[in-house]
């Protein structure tokens, strides 16, 4: 009898509830519509500030991204800086004339090789570097050596390309170089040079590795915030099953950088075209000019730099952009076909 009874007074009890909250739902709902329902004043009252807050970073992305993409059109138009591009006339070959004087240009065909070699080689190179880093660091036990060796990693990254070439140059240079002044007198004799900086093969090698030591520690930082996302409970596990520190490593801690890896890897792929512009302007010298002159610095000689041809670096831009927008989603489809979510 108790049991029916607590029955009867628990099934009461849930009946009385659900009538109060429908009752509450009903008049809520009165209300609003006596109210007027959605109100503009009350809801920018609460989030007014946050729009203001857009405002400044809006303007930003209008003027400076958003309102040059009309200027798109100089790459089909005849050279007229003067005149706004939809006021010029056509450019000769249905508009393709800046395009084809390009890829007839030897400068032009250089610099995209060279582009794509250091490209490549920074991203063979420099794309593992910050995860070699960010697992080593991980492994660390001691917690104020892992964060001073970590501040020490990434601070080359706030140095500009300017502060680190003259670096450079006061350690790497030929004669008066720090690096071979030392290794001359390693050798005893005055005439032994290492070439980091005057022959070419030697100065792509000195420029990947100062890229890597100017930006891998910034990059370690990234990884290092995706592996507080794996479970402790997963190496606990791993470590049950007789894992070793490198078996942890391999069957947990890639694992859960994978994702990480994937949008990284993607996003770098899209930038195969993409070439900075102050640091191999600030690396090169007469010497290695045949290596060093990258899209950026072509696009600067033929343009701001007493070229004008302002029509023909367009048109290079462009190229440049639609080739990174073909390999982004070329790399984000083949991540998808393979099981991963991709950035799109």
């Amino acid at each position: 009898m108790d049991r029916r009874y607590r029955r009867s007074e628990i099934y009461l009890w849930r009946e009385s509830s659900l009538k109060n909250a429908n009752a509450e739902s009903a008049a809520a709902a009165k209300k609003k519509k006596r109210s007027g329902g959605f109100s503009w004043k009350t809801y920018m009252h609460r989030y007014g500030t946050l729009y203001l807050l857009l405002v400044l970073p809006l303007l930003f992305f209008i003027i400076f991204r958003y309102t040059p993409m009309a200027y798109i059109l100089m790459a089909f138009k005849k050279n007229n800086i003067i005149k706004p591009p939809w006021q010029v006339a056509w450019a000769k070959n249905n508009g393709f004339e800046w395009f084809i004087k390009a890829f007839k240009d030897k400068l032009f065909i250089r610099a995209l090789g060279n582009t794509i070699t250091l490209n490549l080689l920074d991203l063979v190179c420099g794309f593992p570097a910050p995860i070699i880093m960010a697992l080593l660091l991980n492994e660390l036990a001691f917690k104020r050596f892992k964060k001073f060796t970590q501040t020490v990693l990434y601070l080359p990254h706030f140095l500009s390309w300017i502060i680190i070439s003259s670096l450079a140059l006061r350690l790497l240079a030929d004669n008066d170089g720090l690096v071979n002044i030392l290794y001359k007198q390693a050798k005893g004799d005055a005439n032994a040079v290492l070439p980091f900086l005057s022959k070419e093969n030697w100065w792509i090698g000195s420029y990947i590795f100062l890229g890597i030591w100017k930006e891998a520690g910034w990059g370690t930082i990234i990884y290092l915030a995706a592996l507080t996302g794996i479970s402790p409970e997963l190496y606990e596990a791993a470590a049950v099953d007789g894992a070793g520190r490198f078996r942890r490593i391999w069957h947990v801690t890639l694992p859960g950088l994978r994702p990480t890896i994937i949008v990284l890897l993607i996003m770098r792929l899209g930038y195969i075209l993409g070439s900075e512009f102050d640091r191999p302007l600030a690396l090169t010298n007469k010497l290695v000019t045949n290596v060093s002159t990258v899209l950026s610095i072509y696009v600067y000689q033929k343009g701001i730099n007493g070229g004008g041809q302002f029509s023909l670096t367009t048109a290079v831009g462009l190229f440049q952009s639609v080739v990174g927008i073909l390999f982004l989603f070329g790399a984000n489809f083949l991540a998808k076909r393979f099981g991963e979510r991709g950035i799109l």
